[in-house]
Order: C-alpha cells, then structure tokens, then sequence
C-alpha cells in the first residue's frame, strides 16, 4: 500500500528542541538558576506541561518564580522562544511535499501549548501541515501508543498507509508495532539524508 499520509516529530527533526535539557542548561547560565534544583522542579512538572495540564505560567511559577527574581517572567518566556531554529533544508523539503499534494502531513510531538503555539505562528506551520497531533492538545505523550492511535483515527488512515519520522528510537518503536512505517532521521542530518530516507519509502516530492 502506497503511503498516503507522513507524520513528522518537530523538535530534532523540523527544528531543533524548544525546550531539551540544552535549552535549559542555557537558561540555567542565563538567569543564574540553581542547575540541580531547576532541574528537579522541571522532572515534576514537565509531564503536566506537555499535556495540557498547567500552563506556561504554572509551569514558570513550579520551577522559577517559587522565590522573587531580578528578572521578569516576559524575560524567560522570550529566551525561551527564541531557543527554536529550523534546521537547514527542513522547511523547503516540507514545502516541496506540501506542493506535491500527495500526501497528509502532519506533526505528531511532545509539546507544550504555549511553545507549540509560538513554533506554529514562527515557522508559518499552519501552511506546511494539514494537522496538529501535539501532545498537549491530545492530553497524550509519546511513546504511548494511544496518541499514535489517536492519529490514526483522526485522518482515517491505515497504518500501513503512514510513514512516522522521529529523531529517537524509542518513539519510532510503539508506531512501527502498530504497522506504522517509520523513519529514524536527526535534523542535524541535513535535507539530502532526509530526502533519501523518504525515498526509501518511495517518497519523492
């Protein structure tokens, strides 16, 4: 069965990751946070924030602003945004499937509404996506199969039918069990590697 539909993770393989433990060891530098401690407040409430369950400024409350700071939420909530770039190629190979009409594309990510929002609005995603299956619109994080299912049933797809592209291993297992095809592909890589990792699944924009 041909492949009708691509669902593609952002952060590591459109972008780079908005919010990783890079992203925060640099605002740990930054802002002069306490890197054992920041990072223990992030281990208890990141699972809450990348499925909806607390926003950004619940999440900036638990693991910054417990104490008074010399700098303002405006300003962590900026540095945050502006840790996001896109990998070089990435966009354009979207743009070149996106004018094919071949396909539904989709992202399907770990992320937090407010960042996932900002990323949208930023790299003009609305235009390159058909349809958005983040985790904290879904209320499910990968690698549970659920949210892999939910995708599926959301676009009438087959599993056969999709091809899964993620930057780690372990989020490409539970899709490939479910009959999904799968791409293991790290932004870094540069568009030629990702072109032909797409063509070997007979994709060719």
């Amino acid at each position: 069965m041909e492949i009708s539909a691509i669902f593609w993770d952002l952060g590591g393989v459109v972008l780079t990751n908005g919010w990783d433990r890079e992203q925060r060891a640099g605002a740990v530098e930054r802002f002069g946070l306490d890197p054992e401690d920041f990072e223990d407040r992030h281990r208890e409430i990141v699972s809450a924030l990348e499925t909806g369950r607390t926003d950004l400024a619940g999440y900036l409350r638990a693991t910054v602003f417990y104490e008074p700071r010399p700098f303002s939420e405006a300003d962590f909530r900026e540095y945050m945004h502006a840790q996001s770039e896109a990998y070089p190629g990435s966009l354009e190979v979207l743009d070149l499937l996106r004018a094919s009409g071949r396909y539904l594309l989709a992202t399907l990510n770990n992320e937090s509404h407010d960042l996932n929002e900002c990323r949208i609005e930023n790299f003009a995603l609305r235009r390159r996506f058909d349809v958005f299956f983040t985790s904290a619109f879904l209320r499910l994080m990968k690698p549970d199969p659920q949210i892999y299912r939910a995708a599926l049933d959301i676009t009438q797809r087959r599993p056969e039918e999709v091809l899964f592209v993620d930057d780690r291993p372990q989020n490409l297992e539970p899709a490939k069990a479910l009959g999904m095809r799968t791409l293991h592909y790290r932004g870094e890589e540069g568009p030629e590697a990702l072109l032909r990792g797409l063509a070997g699944h007979g994709i060719r924009p």
